[in-house]
């Protein structure tokens, strides 16, 4: 696995003339039982990289749906380590980029270099942190690299052309764009400005840009044709799971 992984999935979604797919969904929900199974169905109808959230007892950037699913896999006993051992299980049946997404403690707790390499072992290709900054992170994300996995920048409408140049010199992987000020979770619309942001995004990074943090619906993408190369979404698929139906039937509205 390279750590090119993950651009190559979305520059070949890209040159079939479509918008990459990224769904999101905290490890182990809706139940341990039915987690990898969900994950597996994700992969077979579509899914070109799928997020697994690491569940975290302060998530302060999850919007209620995210936080609310990720409070019950914690309740459940699911951590880190359930998280990676199913991978390992898992992994070599499953065609999708995989990234693990999260809060540095529990990383940290894990204890770094182990939890790289054991994520290394278990087929992660990537890796986003939502409460490290850039600056933070420079020992982690060389530790990364040494295992093939990307630290992906997540940048924002309120990231100044300055800190976006910084965060293009070590990211790799794709560049999250965070559609929002504020906590994730599925919207009706999207903020005016977020075509602009995205085309600053797509002039300073030289990897893909995927945008994240609001999206509900397909039809939201059409007015950003051309600014996204990836499209992530969590709250609207935990929804749907929710209301008893399949992620096979959830992709295919995204197709």
């Amino acid at each position: 696995m390279s750590i090119t992984k993950l651009a190559d999935k979305i520059n070949e979604a890209k040159a079939q003339g479509r918008t990459a797919l990224i769904p999101f969904l905290p490890g182990g929900y809706p139940s341990r039982d039915q987690f990898w199974k969900e994950i597996i169905e994700l992969d077979e109808n579509g899914a070109d990289i799928i997020e697994i959230g690491m569940p975290f007892s302060d998530p302060v950037a999850d919007g209620p749906v995210v936080e609310a699913a990720s409070l019950k896999c914690l309740d459940d006993g699911i951590g880190l380590k359930w998280i990676l051992a199913g991978l390992l299980e898992n992994r070599a049946g499953i065609n999708a980029g995989i990234v693990l997404m999260g809060y540095f403690n529990p990383v940290l707790q894990f204890g770094l270099e182990k939890f790289a390499k054991e994520a290394h072992a278990a087929g992660v290709n990537g890796l986003i942190i939502a409460d490290l900054p850039f600056e933070e992170g420079v020992e982690f994300r060389g530790i990364l690299a040494k295992y093939d996995i990307a630290l992906i920048p997540l940048v924002g409408l309120n990231t100044s052309p300055e800190r976006m140049a910084l965060y293009a010199e070590g990211g790799n992987g794709f560049c999250y764009y965070v559609s929002v000020l504020g906590t994730t979770g599925d919207r009706d619309s999207l903020p005016g400005e977020i075509k602009a942001g995205l085309a600053q995004a797509q002039d300073v990074f030289d990897i893909p840009v995927a945008l994240g943090f609001g999206l509900k619906h397909p039809s939201q993408l059409e007015a950003l044709d051309g600014l996204v190369d990836a499209a992530v979404f969590g709250s609207a698929l935990i929804r749907h799971i929710d209301a008893g139906k399949s992620s096979a039937e959830f992709m295919k509205i995204w197709k």
